[in-house]
């Protein structure tokens, strides 16, 4: 079993490459096949009509739980269907172990209405700290990485989110409303203000990638599941971005977050958005 940080740093250096070897094949043997072919018994409900499954959500992560279960000896992974399936499955995030965390399908509703905006997760967690992630979109041909303190790339290209531009609005990604408490629909509210521009958000890893790459400012979400921000928030951070909670701390995926909350391109907008979040700007 993996001993302490040095080690996986180690590890990492040997075997990113399978790790994205093993994504790739989750998603050509389990994904792509079943893109806008679909039928409706591959279809399922979970907490709701937005909130939905698939048979390629299930098995991509049985894949994944297969494959990266057996490169690194005395890791667990956490997914987001065994969770729904087993929700102490949730509690490893929290252990000694290392942990990686997978959401086979990120946008499930997008995957299941053919649109190309769908991505896989993973990210590898020790004590709470993402040390990797992998944020693959198979239908645009995209793999985005980061290691902690190793930068963030796409497709092998560094990612440098810089600044957003001086007087443009702020381009910012939001929970939809859905998925928010009435307190959450207040705070978030605070966007709909004169130099911000919100927009209901997709894929939460692909609204990461964005502002990873500058296309968006910002993100503004309420929920805590860990395979959806994970390897988001890391790919941000290693891009040069900033994440804030309501409270002013950085999110942690062991949860315990004051929601909603931000991440950025830059600290002074992860500041101001949480500003406008908090009614303090």
């Amino acid at each position: 079993m993996i001993e302490d940080t040095e080690t996986i740093d180690e590890f990492l250096a040997r075997r990113s490459a399978d790790v994205e070897e093993a994504v790739r094949e989750a998603a050509e043997a389990e994904i792509m096949p079943r893109f806008r072919q679909l039928a409706a018994h591959e279809i399922d409900q979970k907490s709701g009509p937005h909130d939905l499954v698939t048979d390629a959500d299930r098995r991509a992560e049985l894949y994944l739980t297969k494959a990266l279960a057996a490169l690194l000896p005395g890791s667990v992974v956490v997914g987001e269907e065994a969770v729904h399936a087993d929700p102490a499955t949730y509690d490893a995030i929290r252990g000694d172990a290392p942990v990686w965390i997978v959401d086979p399908v990120d946008g499930t509703r997008q995957f299941v209405h053919g649109e190309d905006g769908f991505c896989t997760l993973v990210a590898l967690v020790r004590h709470g700290v993402p040390l990797a992630s992998w944020t693959y979109a198979p239908a645009r041909g995209q793999l985005a990485t980061a290691v902690r303190g190793r930068g963030a790339f796409l497709d092998g290209e560094r990612l440098h989110a810089g600044a957003p531009a001086p007087g443009r609005d702020l381009r910012i990604a939001t929970s939809h409303p859905d998925y928010t408490t009435d307190e959450q629909k207040r705070a978030l509210l605070g966007l709909w203000t004169e130099g911000v521009a919100p927009r209901a958000c997709g894929s939460a890893g692909l609204e990461y990638l964005a502002v990873a790459r500058g296309e968006s400012d910002a993100t503004a979400f309420s929920w805590e599941a860990a395979w959806d921000h994970a390897a988001g928030l890391l790919l941000v951070e290693e891009a040069g971005g900033a994440h804030l909670t309501l409270s002013g701390e950085p999110f942690r995926v062991t949860g315990g977050n004051s929601l909603p909350f931000t991440a950025a391109r830059d600290a002074a907008t992860a500041r101001r958005v949480r500003g406008l979040l908090s009614g303090t700007a």
